[in-house]
């Protein structure tokens, strides 16, 4: 492999196993600021013992979170110094606030709720979950909006060499950048979908717990939390990624282009709901699809018309079939997220059901999996630009790192990352053996639930 495809696969590798992380810190974080809200209001201590439980599964994800983030950072500066010296002058904004606003924040409350348990009084301790809360939204607003200045440029003039050619971006206009066309669509549907996926791995512990008999009101309840921020959340998501996608149309049509697998302008154009795409004969095989919805949700008119891939050079094509089936397999997961919780919402003995609860257990992983889907469609519909429109990702390597040591570090990083996620399953495992503290008003719970 050359140097280009090495360090994209590089980048690739750690930025996918980083991105298992945030987004369960963030939908556990709020689901555990629930909790504590709850144990304010009604004092039962189940609902601290619940916060007190989840904390300890928070602040495990989180600190392999912020340890596999590190090794990204570096690889800008590596591997990828030409893009560097590019968007320098963009980038490092957003990352400088994404620290002091944020990162700080977070990891400073988190302290507290590991630590302080019994040091701060309990309003300031469910304050400070709160505040962990905010803070890893925060921080995936400040890093969203780089990698969206990255879809969608803005506020930025760019730097010419002598030869006339585009050389780099200086800021203009921070918070055009900052709020750059594509930055609040992507961050809202970002956020959303990762309280989602914290609530369903709550809602599937819980689950797990009543599958082997333990912790019964601890179970119970956790399994009604789960399930509300679920049904809520999988509705909300759907509605933002809609807003999303009409704005992936309008400024990356490209991308949207290849989601649908639109070889050919057309207006009225359809929605499609399954097909293959056939890139050498630039059609859809075996399509099944909703004759004008894709205009309509676009431009809320069934007749209008939506730009092909022959309105682009083909050398500015993104990969066809690695963006539009993680698309397409994102949104077919989306919808079961949205039944799933609603069934054991509206037909409550599902809760009680023993094949529910494995259901909820097999699906925990599965949220995790479409946040990783949408990243890829995302980013592989965002090639062959790294900075679209203005930096082709061929052209933002280092030109001094040779392919051996970019390979080397693949290696390298496999290992290491294989040992970080072994060493959490195995710290996860244990304390979900242990399970909650019980109190002698929860073990009265659970033997009246028995």
């Amino acid at each position: 492999m050359d140097a280009v495809s090495l360090a994209r696969l590089q980048f690739g590798l750690t930025i996918a196993f980083h991105f298992l992380f945030p987004p369960v810190t963030i939908g556990l974080a709020w689901v555990i600021a629930y909790m504590g809200w709850r144990y304010l209001r009604t004092g039962e201590e189940i609902y601290d013992k619940m916060v007190s439980f989840w904390v300890k599964i928070l602040g495990l994800i989180f600190a392999v979170g912020v340890a596999t983030g590190i090794t990204m950072e570096f690889q800008f500066g590596t591997n990828w110094a030409t893009y560097s010296r590019f968007v320098g002058d963009i980038f490092g904004s957003p990352l400088a606030a994404e620290g002091v606003f944020a990162f700080f924040l977070e990891s400073g409350f988190i302290g507290v709720l590991l630590l302080g348990k019994n040091r701060v009084s309990k309003g300031f301790y469910w304050f400070s979950s709160l505040m962990v809360a905010l803070g890893s939204t925060l921080s995936a607003f400040w890093i969203i909006v780089a990698n969206s200045w990255q879809q969608t440029p803005a506020g930025y003039e760019p730097i010419y060499n002598e030869a006339g050619e585009v050389v780099g971006a200086r800021l203009t206009d921070f918070w055009a950048a900052v709020f750059n066309p594509s930055t609040l669509p992507r961050y809202i549907h970002t956020v959303s979908a990762s309280v989602l996926t914290g609530s369903l791995i709550v809602a599937g512990i819980g689950a797990w717990y009543l599958l082997k008999g333990r912790h019964a009101e601890f179970a119970k309840r956790t399994l009604r939390i789960g399930l509300g921020f679920a049904a809520a959340f999988s509705l909300v998501v759907l509605l933002l990624g809609h807003f999303h996608s009409v704005q992936v149309a309008e400024t990356q049509p490209a991308k949207m282009a290849v989601f649908e697998a639109l070889f050919e302008t057309q207006e009225g154009a359809p929605m499609v709901l399954f097909g293959f795409p056939d890139v050498e004969n630039q059609i859809l095989r075996l399509g099944i699809t909703v004759p004008k919805l894709l205009s309509f949700l676009i431009h809320f008119d069934p007749n209008a018309e939506v730009p092909g891939l022959d309105q682009f050079p083909e050398d500015e094509w993104p990969p066809i079939e690695a963006t539009y089936y993680p698309y397409h397999i994102m949104i077919i997961l989306g919808l079961y997220f949205i039944a799933l919780p609603w069934a054991g919402i509206i037909f409550k003995k599902l809760q009680d059901n023993r094949i529910y609860w494995r259901v909820l257990i097999y699906t925990m992983p599965l949220p995790v999996l479409t946040m990783e889907l949408g990243w890829l469609a995302a980013e592989f519909g965002r090639q062959p630009w790294v900075v679209y429109g203005l930096l082709k990702t061929e052209d933002a390597i280092s030109e001094v790192v040779p392919p051996w040591q970019v390979a080397t570090t693949i290696v390298f990083f496999t290992l290491v990352y294989s040992l970080l996620l072994g060493l959490l399953i195995f710290l996860l495992k244990r304390e979900l053996d242990k399970g909650p503290a019980v109190t002698a008003q929860a073990e009265a719970g659970e033997e009246a639930a028995a």
